[in-house]
């Protein structure tokens, strides 16, 4: 089925076959006792994995690049010094419930909780959100009586996993907002669930006066197939840019080969690579963490066979910094 003819009620029934119980997924993948040990029940950040993702992992290891990325295990009771719950400093940008403000020039929208996937390295995964209002009020009165905003930015939680409804009341309301030239979209949805770049979705993005950028969030090669492109293809083909970030795990896409692959993926696809981020250390992800001389190794062999527009920038967040910092491959 192509993705532009998917109807909104298909693209939730695509959602509710998504792995929620571990004991199910661990039947699924076949895994023994040994591998299921080492499973844990997280109830503040529970198991979250679409159908098509499972259906692409290994069976009966946990070490698969996928299922690492979303299967709850004791690794993430190591605690270390430095890990948070707010690694990035969005409590300190929040200027209401649903707005944060760090960067001059762009504001977030955090527009749900709600995901695809449930990452377990998400530097959100302690967020405080508020749920009850999805007519974004305040958020957008503020906007308004702010005219240094020129660029909206909606994150969550990931913004498809909102109703086209509600979409495209919201985009509407911001579209009005005269100083705001861009609108940014962050989504993973694609990746687990491209049923949801459906017709009523993509009209909504052509109807946008203002230029709309639209970033996915992709680690591995693997998470990429010809339904995923097929369903980003229908967003270029609206005018609208795609990019990439990636966040440099380990045991995941730490290693040259699969990050070469991973970029010539995205590149043939025209999606641009734009940030590969530093683990934000978030409280439950340090076993993810690789050291910066990793990343810096990584990126200067990727120079060397690779062209300039497939390398992205490698960078970290640090709270209170005016922006991402980009981390320097050579010393000055």
């Amino acid at each position: 089925m192509q993705a532009t003819q998917t109807t909104t009620s298909e693209w939730r029934n695509v959602l509710r076959k998504n792995f929620t119980d571990w004991k199910l997924l661990a039947d699924f993948l076949e895994l023994d006792d040994e591998h299921r040990s080492k499973i844990i029940t997280v109830k503040n950040f529970p198991l979250n994995l679409p159908y098509r993702l499972a259906s692409k992992i290994n069976k009966n290891t946990i070490n698969d690049p996928i299922l690492k990325q979303f299967l709850p295990t004791i690794e993430e009771t190591v605690e270390l010094p430095g890990f948070c719950a707010d690694p990035v400093g969005d409590n300190l940008a929040r200027k209401c419930s649903k707005l944060l403000h760090k960067y001059e020039g762009r504001a977030l929208l955090v527009t749900t909780s709600a995901c695809a996937m449930h990452c377990r390295y998400c530097f959100r995964r302690n967020f405080p959100y508020e749920n009850t209002d999805k007519i974004f009020s305040n958020e957008l009165e503020l906007i308004k009586n702010d005219s240094s905003i020129k660029e909206i930015i909606l994150s969550g939680g990931d913004p498809l996993s909102l109703s086209n409804e509600v979409l495209r009341r919201l985009l509407r309301s911001i579209s009005e907002i005269k100083h705001v030239k861009m609108i940014r979209f962050h989504s993973r949805f694609p990746i687990g669930i491209p049923e949801r770049i459906d017709h009523e979705f993509l009209e909504i993005l052509s109807e946008l006066n203002q230029q709309v950028i639209f970033i996915i969030h992709c680690n591995h090669p693997s998470e990429l197939d010809a339904e995923v492109t097929q369903a980003l293809k229908s967003i270029q083909k609206v005018g609208i840019p795609i990019l990439n970030q990636s966040v440099l795990l380990r045991g995941v896409n730490d290693d040259i080969e699969t990050m070469k692959a991973l970029l010539e993926t995205l590149t043939l696809a025209g999606i641009i690579p734009y940030y590969l981020h530093q683990l934000d250390k978030a409280i439950g992800a340090a076993h993810f963490e690789t050291s910066e001389t990793t990343g810096i190794t990584l990126i200067k062999e990727l120079t060397k066979c690779l062209p300039g527009y497939a390398i992205p920038k490698y960078a970290k967040e640090i709270p209170g910094e005016p922006s991402k910092t980009i981390i320097p491959i050579y010393p000055s």
